[in-house]
């Protein structure tokens, strides 16, 4: 028998009053991600979920547990479809057994859901948006506290909609009492912000007042590459569209990250991503800033690869390499610009990204020689590599024990942070 979620009688007035608070296909949010964050440790459950539901599909704004490249799923086959219909809290310890839902695909197929509970996110008309849910892939019994502590988050998701939804009619109302204004305005924070993506500040001031970049040598910046070992493979394997949007949200956490460290992002090749520390503004601690960076790295697809397997996705397995050096950097192109580095340095990285492996931070004695006193290494001694002769090179590891704040060494602590200042005077100023 197919399974066939039932439909709310005021569903063509609901998907309208969805659509109204233009949240469908937004950008991740972090007060939605903590509400699914915390619904799942309450719950004790490995997924949680925000999602909304239009006329054929039901799209997650949040999805804890749930990998990026999975936000959507069609109407007809969600269980969240049926929760709608209704006005209360819906609890299902084991969706196999209950003849509502045995005949899901979710069920029988795919994830193999068991536990579900989910509650209907109503909004002050009485329109069922969509759900806050969690759910298990095996059986499980929870509390009436977990359960009202689902009611009370959902009335939060709720909250945010409607906060959203207020903004919008305040800037509304804004455009219509200055409409040239803001359009003129508008447009100008569009080109300024197309400049700022593609060029660093500095550059960017340099190409509006002057209308050219003068080239700079740069005597000591550090160049980290990063790409996924067995790309081709990971290509073979997934759908073209998912594969691009996967290597988007890596992507924009890298740059993130990248920005975080206080790191210039270059470019991305392909699978390849490239940033450089110490540029266009010199500073001391460029070597440290990128080593912290790589770490942050490797942490996030680490916690990234876990959700994956506990959904049977393939695993993304990134490698990086570091290197400092002297480079020249300039802007190239007339009508579009790059930002980019040249030299011997910028090889050596990419020698070194190369030599790596899976999951692992492959460093020059150059870094190895600046940060050592801050961080473990694993020595590798010389390896050869193509053109080049055979280079030092040792596995950066972790942070030291004494400098971590987390068990694992990917956080800096405070001690760390003292020890750069008696290292690097005007760290902490800089930084």
């Amino acid at each position: 028998m197919e399974w066939r979620a039932p439909m709310p009688a005021n569903d063509t007035e609901r998907v309208a009053v969805v659509k109204s608070y233009r949240l469908l296909d937004t950008a991740p949010e972090i007060a939605y991600d903590e509400i699914t964050e915390l619904a799942a440790e309450i719950c004790q459950c490995p997924v949680a979920v925000i999602g909304l539901i239009d006329e054929t599909r039901d799209w997650k704004k949040s999805a804890y547990g749930f990998p990026p490249d999975q936000c959507t799923m069609p109407r007809e086959l969600s269980i969240c479809s049926a929760t709608i219909c209704g006005s209360d809290l819906v609890v299902c310890s084991d969706l196999s057994q209950d003849k509502r839902y045995s005949d899901n695909p979710a069920v029988t197929g795919g994830p193999k859901l068991r536990f579900y509970c989910g509650m209907p996110l109503i909004n002050p008309q009485g329109y069922a948006l969509g759900t806050l849910c969690v759910v298990d892939f095996q059986p499980r019994e929870i509390t009436i506290q977990q359960m009202e502590a689902i009611r009370r988050l959902s009335h939060q998701a709720v909250s945010q909609f409607e906060l959203r939804r207020s903004v919008l009619e305040l800037e509304r109302r804004m455009a219509e009492l200055s409409e040239a204004r803001r359009e003129a305005e508008k447009e100008r924070e569009r080109s300024d912000r197309l400049l700022l993506n593609i060029l660093p500040r500095a550059v960017a001031d340099e190409l509006r007042t002057k209308e050219h970049v003068m080239p700079r040598y740069h005597d000591s910046v550090t160049i980290v590459f990063a790409d996924f070992e067995g790309f081709s493979r990971l290509a073979e394997q997934i759908e073209p569209k998912s594969l691009i949007e996967q290597l988007d949200q890596f992507f924009s956490a890298f740059d993130a990250i990248a920005e975080r460290h206080r790191l210039e992002k270059l470019k991305t090749i392909g699978d390849a991503y490239m940033c450089v520390g110490g540029l266009p503004e010199p500073n001391r601690t460029h070597d440290v800033d990128s080593c912290l960076a790589a770490l942050s790295l490797i942490e996030f697809m680490r916690r990234t690869n876990t959700q994956r397997e506990r959904l049977r996705l393939p695993r993304w397995e990134l490698r990086v390499g570091i290197h400092s050096g002297a480079v020249m950097a300039g802007v190239v192109g007339k009508s579009k610009f790059i930002y980019d580095v040249w030299g011997d340095a910028v090889n050596i990285a990419a020698r070194l990204e190369a030599a790596g492996g899976a999951g692992r931070i492959n460093v020059s004695d150059t870094v190895y020689s600046r940060v050592r006193s801050l961080m473990e290494f694993e020595p590798r001694g010389a390896v050869e590599v193509k053109n080049k002769a055979p280079i030092n090179m040792h596995f950066l590891t972790r942070i030291k024990p004494e400098f971590s704040r987390d068990p694992e060494g990917m956080r800096p602590n405070d001690a760390f942070h003292r020890e750069c200042e008696r290292l690097f005077p005007g760290y902490g100023a800089a930084a």
